[in-house]
C-alpha cells in the first residue's frame, strides 16, 4: 500500500460539511475537461442516461433484499449476480462478505483503485423493505443509504463496458459489509488490514447531494459497560449491591469528567450514553445492568484522551459504590464494540483535487468535509480516499420512511463517479 503524509490543513465541521472554499489547481481542471471530450467518455455519459430506468429497477431489486447488520449475504449474492451480468474480469466474495469485482487495467502495474458502496442497512431482520412508488418517488427503508450507491456502481460498470472504456489501473468494484453501526467498518478493516490486496486509492459512494466530498474521517470509540451483582428481592434483600445504582454513579462521574474535558481547549470531541438496560422487574434488585457509550473526536489524540477519561471514571465509580456501605459488591466488564480511526487528507492531494475538479465540471461547488464512513480506514493509513454523494433527492435516512427521487442529478452523480474514477485510474489510450 502506498502511503502519504497526513496533513492537518483544514478546519472541518462534523457531518454538516460546512467548509471553506478550496482552490482547484488548473492542471486538474484541464485534466477533467480533456477526459470529458473523449468520445468513449461522452458515449458512457449518454449510456448512463439511457439506462436510468434499469438503474432504478436495480435499486428496487437490491432494496427489497434486506441486509441487516452482519446479515448481508443474500443481498451480496444479488449484487454479485449484477456485477457478473454487467461484466467483470473476475468476481469473488471474501471471508467477511465483501463482494468484489475486478476490472483489469492495461498498464500491468501493481496497485488497485477501489470504488465501493456498502451492502448493509441499519434495519433489523423482519423489517418490511417493500418499495412503494408515489409518483416518481421511491419509498422504503434503505432505499438511499446506501442501496442507491450499489445501483450506481452497476450503472457505471455497464457504461464503461458498453462504451469500450479501458483504464490503465486495475479497478475493484466493491459491495462492502459492516459500514453501519456495530458493523464497525469490518469490511474496510479486512480490505486494508488483512486481504493482502495492494490498494493505493479508494472512492466510496455514501452521501447525499452532489458537491459533498469527504476527505477526512471522524473517529469514534464505543463501549458496552456491563455491571453484575447477586440480585434479589427489592424488600427482602434490601441493601444488597445494586448494579443499576452503580451504573447511575458511573454515568454521573463520567458525564462530569467528560463534560469538563470537552468544554476545554480541545477540537470538537463528543460523548453520549446511547442505550441502557437490565433488570427483570420493578420489585427486583437486578443482577445485571449495562450501557453503551459513544465517543467521537476530530483529533486522534483527543479520542484517546476521552477514552482514558471514560475508563478511569468507570473504575472510580465502581470502587466508590462498593465502598458506600452496600452489602456485597458489584463487578464490571468493559467490552469494546466500536473503534473507528480519525484521519484527514490534504486538499492538495491529487485524488481530492480531481474529485473537486470533476464536481466543479457539473456546476457544483465542491464542499470538503468529514464523516464516519468507509474511508475512515484508508484515510487513517494515509491512503488517498474520498467519499462522494449519491445525488438525486432523498430523505429520512435510517428511518422507516426513507425516500429517494432519481431526478436529473441522479444521472450526474453516476457520471461524476465515473469521471473521478477515470481521472484517478487513467484512461488507456
Amino acid at each position: 500500500m502506498k502511503q502519504i503524509t497526513l496533513g492537518l490543513v483544514l478546519t472541518f465541521a462534523l457531518f454538516g460539511h460546512t467548509m471553506m472554499a478550496q482552490e482547484i489547481e488548473k492542471k486538474y481542471s484541464k485534466e477533467v475537461e480533456r477526459l470529458t471530450k473523449k468520445k468513449e467518455v461522452e458515449k458512457a455519459f449518454d449510456i448512463i442516461k439511457s439506462q436510468k430506468q434499469q438503474t432504478t429497477q436495480d435499486l428496487i431489486t437490491l432494496t427489497e433484499v434486506l441486509a441487516p447488520p452482519f446479515m448481508e449475504d443474500e443481498r451480496g449474492k444479488v449484487f454479485a449476480k449484477m456485477l457478473e451480468e454487467a461484466g467483470v474480469d473476475s468476481l469473488w466474495t471474501d471471508k467477511v462478505g465483501n463482494v468484489i469485482g475486478l476490472r483489469k487495467g492495461t498498464s500491468g502495474e501493481p496497485g488497485y483503485l477501489g470504488v465501493d458502496a456498502h451492502l448493509d442497512v441499519v434495519f433489523p431482520e423482519g423489517t418490511d423493505v417493500t418499495v412503494k412508488k408515489v409518483g416518481d418517488t421511491l419509498k422504503a427503508p434503505g432505499i438511499g443509504d446506501d442501496t442507491r450507491g450499489l445501483a450506481m456502481l452497476i450503472s457505471m460498470l455497464k457504461a464503461m463496458n458498453k462504451s469500450g472504456i479501458k483504464t490503465e489501473k486495475d479497478l475493484l468494484i466493491v459491495g462492502s459489509v459492516g459500514e453501519e453501526g456495530l458493523g464497525d467498518l469490518r469490511g474496510m478493516k479486512y480490505m486494508f488490514n488483512e486481504s493482502g490486496l495492494d490498494i493505493d486509492s479508494w472512492i466510496a459512494i455514501d452521501g447525499g447531494s452532489l458537491g459533498r466530498i469527504s476527505n477526512a474521517g471522524l473517529g469514534s470509540k464505543r463501549y458496552k459497560l456491563l455491571i453484575k451483582g447477586k440480585g434479589g428481592h427489592s424488600w427482602g434483600a434490601f441493601g444488597l449491591a445494586n448494579p443499576h445504582h452503580a451504573l447511575g454513579k458511573a454515568i454521573d462521574i463520567f458525564s462530569k469528567n467528560a463534560w469538563e474535558y470537552t468544554s476545554g481547549d480541545v477540537t470538537k470531541t463528543s460523548f453520549n450514553v446511547g442505550r441502557i438496560g437490565g433488570g427483570t422487574s420493578v420489585n427486583s434488585i437486578p443482577f445485571e445492568s449495562w450501557m453503551e457509550v459513544d465517543m467521537r473526536a476530530i483529533d486522534p489524540k483527543n479520542l484517546d484522551e476521552i477514552e482514558i477519561i471514560f475508563k478511569e471514571s468507570v473504575k472510580k465509580a465502581i470502587a466508590a459504590y462498593n465502598a458506600s456501605g452496600v452489602r456485597g459488591r458489584v463487578t464490571y466488564e468493559l467490552i469494546k464494540i466500536g473503534d473507528r480511526p480519525s484521519g484527514e487528507l490534504p486538499a492538495s492531494l491529487p485524488l481530492v483535487q480531481r474529485t473537486m475538479a470533476a464536481t466543479k465540471f457539473f456546476g457544483e461547488t465542491p464542499r470538503l468535509g468529514r464523516g464516519s464512513t468507509n474511508i475512515n480506514i484508508p484515510v487513517a493509513k494515509g491512503i488517498p480516499a474520498v467519499c462522494i454523494g449519491r445525488g438525486g433527492q432523498g430523505g429520512g435516512a435510517h428511518s422507516l420512511h426513507e425516500w429517494y427521487l432519481n431526478d436529473e442529478e441522479g444521472d450526474e452523480s453516476i457520471q461524476l463517479a465515473l469521471l473521478i474514477t477515470l481521472a484517478q485510474a487513467g484512461l488507456s489510450k
